[in-house]
Order: structure tokens, then sequence, then C-alpha cells
């Protein structure tokens, strides 16, 4: 039902390139419209999960996917401070079957984008759309030095700050977390393993992993403070500050730390999901629909999911009654994702060392006898497959 459709997709990110490839493979004729003068990413790493790998390999890009990435064999929970191992989940031992993909985000965005351009989609860059006139019928978009443009459906992955998600929600305001996060890509030394470490600290914690194939090191940490931080990935910062926040962490973390030389830091803030994810000819997805923050390393995984199921309840039903089809698959899945990350970050920041001694106690008893266990709390997340419902 999607054949020589015309759809227009705000944004040149993940989730737009995304939508604009499984678009294009379903007969939609795209164009794809990014603000910034080129396509590019800030360099920073993600975590592409099991069920964001099923989408990658049902739009055929999951051999490119695996040579382009690093593929994780664990995640390390160690105590920050003293540096001993609180868990070791060995991905590689546990789930033989299952790929978690380690991405310079570059990398991701480069392949979604040839592959979308192959098939077809046109993009155009340095163009801003101010606004969105959304109603019953066909959307009409403002493109600052243009005149206003009807466009046959609208799909806004446009962002945090998307122009679609105003017009269809308002404007409510996001409150500060009381957290800030730094992110920052260091050289590696070539003696990492292939999987991501957490430090974890009263207040705070740090994840590294290693991205192309162990040349860098992608470094987060999180560190809870009162004073208030601006959104945004784009605000450097002194990486003093960020030696200073984990000066008590153990050598191994200072050891990455001390090969920082760049470094952004950002507030994090809580937005609630759009309630409407649609209205006449256009939709939202990714961020635009459902900001979350980093603690479960969902944020592009549900773009892509998004963007899967999008394209699927447009073909299935059509641009008019696809588009309500598409929420009610994806509504309730982010909705409860962006929960359980929001509830993620205080399990890495015991400060009472009784709570603490408690909770790494049961992390490590569960290592020693039922490691499977750790890992199923979130099958529901990893084991989900878009492309088969």
């Amino acid at each position: 039902m999607l054949i020589g459709q015309e759809i227009t997709v705000m944004g040149g990110g993940i989730g737009g390139f995304t939508a604009a490839l499984a678009l294009a493979q379903r007969g939609a004729v795209v164009r794809v419209l990014e603000q910034a003068d080129q396509i590019g990413e800030v360099g920073a790493g993600l975590q592409i999960s099991p069920n964001g790998v099923r989408v990658l390999d049902a739009l055929g890009l999951g051999a490119e996917a695996r040579a382009r990435a690093t593929r994780s064999q664990g995640v390390w929970l160690r105590d920050g401070v003293s540096g001993h191992e609180v868990i070791d989940l060995d991905l590689a031992r546990l789930r033989p079957d299952e790929t978690y993909l380690m991405f310079h985000r570059a990398d991701l965005l480069d392949l979604l984008m040839q592959a979308a351009v192959a098939a077809g989609v046109t993009v155009e860059t340095g163009v801003r759309v101010d606004r969105v006139e959304a109603t019953a019928g066909k959307p009409v978009i403002h493109i600052n030095g243009r005149a206003p443009e009807q466009v046959g459906f609208l799909v806004g992955a446009d962002g945090l700050h998307s122009v679609l998600r105003s017009e269809l929600n308002g404007n409510p305001a996001p409150f500060f977390t009381g957290q800030v996060a730094w992110r920052a890509l260091v050289p590696a030394t070539g003696r990492e393993e292939a999987e991501a470490t957490i430090f974890m600290g009263p207040g705070r914690h740090m994840v590294t992993y290693p991205l192309r194939q162990g040349q860098v090191i992608n470094l987060v940490a999180v560190e809870e403070r009162a004073d208030w931080a601006a959104e945004g990935w784009f605000h450097k910062d002194d990486p003093e500050n960020l030696r200073r926040a984990f000066a008590g962490f153990c050598q191994d973390a200072q050891d990455v730390l001390s090969r920082v030389d760049q470094v952004h830091v950002w507030g994090l803030h809580r937005h609630p999901v759009a309630v409407e994810w649609h209205k006449g000819f256009c939709a939202l997805l990714g961020d635009a629909a459902h900001p979350t923050l980093p603690f479960m390393a969902q944020g592009a995984v549900m773009a892509l999911e998004d963007a899967w199921v999008l394209a699927d309840s447009l073909a299935k039903q059509g641009l008019e009654d696809g588009p309500a089809l598409y929420q009610a698959r994806r509504r309730p899945r982010t909705a409860r994702v962006i929960e359980a990350a929001n509830k993620n970050a205080r399990n890495y920041h015991y400060g009472n060392p009784l709570a603490k001694a408690v909770g790494h106690g049961v992390l490590r008893l569960a290592n020693r006898f039922a490691p499977n266990t750790v890992l199923g709390r979130f099958d529901w997340i990893y084991q989900h497959d878009v492309t088969a419902e």
C-alpha cells in the first residue's frame, strides 16, 4: 500500500534514515530533510542490543553492521572505588545466539544513510523546518527561506526539540533529574576486552567500552548533583571537572580518565512520552516521541524499532489508518522501556554502605549461582522482535 506514496522524513539521524530505508523498501518515494549542512553525528558510541540487531538484519544490513561494529562479549560491573568485581555477565557464554553490537554512532548512521540512498531516498541538507501545520488532511511544512509546502505524509524524526511533537502535543516542560553526564572518546591501549565495563560508586557511575575494533574507547560518566545543567550533547567541558568528580575511583578508572583530552557535558532531563504520536498524515518516532535517559542503552534501539513498525503499519493499513496502528503497537512498549531506564540509575549509585553491601552482595550471589536470572530480568526488552510481530 506504499508503492508510489510520497513521504517526507524530518531528521537525518538514526531513526530518520532507518524509517526512510524501511519505507523505501516498501515502495514509497522518500526524501529526508536535515537541518545540518552535512549528514554527520557527534563522536560518541552506542550499544545495539539484539532487539535492534534484528531490525538491521530485517533491513538487509546485518552482515555489514557486524563488520563495522564491535561485538560485545559481556558486561562487567565493578565497585568503582575498590575496583572489585560485582558481576561479570559473559554474553558469549550465556547468550551465544544473540548479538550485542557496540557502534561508533557515525558508523551506524553512515551505514543507514548509504543503504537509504541506494534504495532511492533523496537527502536534502541545510533545510530547517520552522513549523508544521498538522490537520486531519495533508500536513504543511514551513521551511526557513521557502514558501509553505504541503507533503503527502510526514515523519517527525527530528529529535528532542521536534517541531512536529510541539504541534501535536504542545510543549510540556521537562524536569532536571539532578544528574549530569559527560561523554568522551579516548585512545585505546589495545588491551581492552570487547565488553562494557560499569564502574559504580556513591552518587555516580562510569561506563566504558571499545569501538572500531578496539581503536578507541567510548566513555560516559554520570554524576548526581544539585546544580542544574543544560540539555544537549554539544556543551564542552574541562576534562579536569570530570576527573575531579571521579577522583575517588580505582586505578583502572583513573587510567581511562587520564587519557581524556576533550569532553562534553549535559544535564539529564526527563520528558513525558508523547500522548499523541500521529494526526492526519503525520507521525512521530524516536526521541521526538519518547526521549529516554541513557541507563538502558535503548535510545537508538527504540528508534530502530519505531522505524520498522511505522513502515510496517503504513504498509499494512495505509497512510490514513496506519499511524493509529503504529502508536498502538509502540507507545506501551516504549513507555515501559523508558520507565525501566529511569529506575536503573539508582542501581549504580548506592550511597548508603549497607544498601551497597546488600545490593552488590545479591548480584555477586546471582553471578555465582544463577547469572541467567540477571540477564533474564530484561528479556522482555532484548528478546523482543518487532520484525516478527
